[in-house]
């Protein structure tokens, strides 16, 4: 079997690669003249990077077409304390035999025995650079031999290095770097590349630098100009980052033609989101709506992102289903996307009959929105603490954190406000700047509990140099939604950690709406916060008095379950009770009310 991309590759090259298979190379030697011709010539013919995988009994076990951005290799086993018994050696069709950050990340995560780039050029070999594991400080790091001759590599004998290594890795507690190491890259706002750092921290990943490149024409070929290229791959070589991610959405073209130069893995904002959405996501909800936004973004590339889907280094931009196999076929993406679009539909209509009892009750609904990392968990943590319905049993508190994206599961819970008025307080997944527009169409079912809502408490983390923005960016999601005209109290939050001057600034450009300034950490203002959401919410109960007589006592029972109740006085005639009730309540117990307040 042939693995990688052979579209246009003639039937006849394919036969004679699958020959390969029949070679044999001598168990001490990296590989054999015969098999480094094939390999050189099928590069000449096919103008692709050829990659051949020999076990350590000298059997070739895969045999694969590619191109400088990728190796591409069967599953496998690593071991642990182990190398993995398989050496791969490809040629590199640029001449340029220099192992990429790619065959690094290869040769370091499967655990080569050794891996080989041999520079082609007009069917002549250049040199061949070798690559081998080695420990340094417990930590398993790349060794590269370079600018080998044929003879020089033919005549080595690697075994006992390879024992070596083993015994190296078995006599130390190994650790292996799997960090994520980036460059970002931005052409809008520095803001914009700022948060785009928050993001890439939000993965577990460290940013190492940043390139920033004001544009009013992209490149169709790069996005960025040809002399930003060289300068990000200068800071690959210097710095050592194994990533590069871009602040605007890339083509597949784009992305495929960056990592040809570049050397490196490189990802976009919007794969950037989707990876961090498909880590947090805990409800089957949620993790439905991810994996469809992956699958729709990814069908519109899946030519261009041939070597994304199929590379062998790991980390950012590989959760979810499109790192499942080398290729997807379209159809079957088109059938999942289908599948799980019903499977939401489903959730679908269970939230709008939820909805509809809360509204059969009369129940206000408050909705918590604003941007990504306000705060919004916090806050809706504590309200449900002071204003929380006594029952038996404990609701589970949402996840908080001082990171971007922290939670993404929409999570409704009764509260009691000061009035005495039950109403649900639903706390939304943060908005962002840029949000991937897969994103927000998938996204809709979770966002409708805000199109629903009687008022929008919109939270912005004050402490935030760029609190104007994120208000402007939240703005523009709500008006997309078509609700931006609801009413709204604006909670600038973390203003223990806010400049008075930054709040003069932010109660001046904001004077439109109705503000408050909170801490949902330490409790600042959260009454009066509670107070004036109340105020906003339309009043749907009544105020009345009531005598039920003493004959009917059970009706007063179904009262303190059902209502808000004032005041209650035993008279001769029966219970006097000043009451709240909804519409269903008023006109089942009409006949015992005397006034209405």
């Amino acid at each position: 079997m042939i693995y990688g991309n052979i579209d246009g590759i003639k039937n006849s090259y394919i036969e004679q690669l699958e020959e390969l298979y029949t070679l044999r190379v001598p168990q001490d030697s990296l590989l054999s003249e015969e098999v480094l011709n094939y390999m050189i010539k099928f590069t000449e013919l096919t103008e692709k990077e050829i990659s051949v995988g020999i076990d350590r009994k000298g059997k070739i076990v895969s045999v694969a077409i590619g191109d400088s951005t990728s190796v591409q290799i069967p599953l496998i086993d690593i071991k642990e304390r182990k190398l993995s018994g398989v050496r791969i050696i490809h040629t590199h069709p640029s001449g340029n035999p220099k192992l990429s950050a790619l065959d690094v990340s290869a040769l370091l995560k499967l655990k080569l025995d050794a891996i080989l780039a041999v520079g082609v050029d007009y069917g002549n070999v250049t040199a061949i650079n070798i690559g081998f594991c080695r420990v340094v400080d417990s930590m398993l790091e790349h060794d590269e031999i370079k600018n080998l001759s044929i003879d020089e590599v033919l005549n080595m004998k690697f075994v006992e290095r390879v024992r070596d290594i083993e015994n190296s890795i078995k006599e130390n507690d190994v650790v292996e770097d799997n960090r994520e190491r980036a460059i970002v890259v931005g052409t809008d706002t520095y803001e914009s590349l700022d948060e785009l750092k928050e993001l890439v921290k939000a993965c577990d990943a460290s940013v190492l630098d940043s390139v920033f490149q004001k544009k009013v024409k992209i490149d169709p070929a790069f996005y960025i100009g040809r002399g930003k290229v060289d300068e990000i791959s200068y800071l690959i070589q210097t710095k050592g980052a194994n990533l590069v991610v871009f602040d605007d959405e890339l083509s597949g073209s784009q992305i495929r033609n960056l990592e040809s130069v570049l050397g490196v893995k490189v990802i976009d904002r919007t794969i950037l989101i989707l990876e961090i959405f498909a880590t947090r996501a805990r409800t089957r909800e949620a993790k439905i709506q991810v994996e469809l936004a992956q699958l729709k973004y990814r069908s519109s590339r899946l030519t261009g992102l041939g070597t994304v889907l199929s590379r062998t280094g790991g980390g950012i931009g590989t959760k979810g289903p499109g790192e499942k196999k080398l290729e997807i076929d379209r159809r079957r993406i088109k059938d999942d996307i289908y599948d799980l679009t019903q499977e939401l539909k489903k959730i679908k209509k269970t939230r709008e009959v939820m909805r509809e009892n809360r509204s059969k009750q009369s129940v206000p609904q408050i909705a918590l929105v604003g941007y990504t990392n306000a705060g919004k968990s916090t806050l809706r943590n504590k309200l449900c603490e002071v204003a929380q319905i006594k029952e038996n049993n404990v609701k589970e508190k949402v996840f908080e954190a001082n990171m971007l994206f922290a939670t993404l599961d929409t999570t409704t819970r009764a509260i009691r406000l000061l009035d005495n008025r039950v109403a649900t307080l639903t706390d939304t997944v943060g908005f962002v700047r840029k949000l991937p527009h897969e994103l927000v169409e998938a996204f809709k079912s979770t966002l409708e509990e805000v199109i629903s809502a009687d008022v929008l408490c919109h939270v912005v983390d004050g402490s935030s140099e760029t609190a104007d923005e994120q208000i402007d960016a939240v703005e523009e999601v709500l008006a997309e939604l078509g609700v931006r005209e609801k009413p709204t109290v604006l909670a600038i939050n973390k203003i223990d950690l806010c400049s008075e001057e930054t709040l003069n600034k932010l109660r001046e450009d904001n004077s439109r709406y109705d503000m408050i300034e909170i801490s949902a950490v330490n409790d600042i203002n959260l009454d009066e916060l509670l107070r004036k959401v109340a105020a906003l919410l339309p009043n749907k109960l009544k105020k009345v008095k009531m005598m039920i007589p003493y004959a009917d006592q059970n009706q007063v029972a179904y009262l303190h379950r059902n209502a808000n109740i004032f005041n209650e006085q035993y008279e001769e005639e029966g219970t006097m009770l000043e009451v709240e009730v909804d519409e269903e309540i008023y006109n089942k117990l009409n006949n015992y009310i005397i006034e209405e307040l």
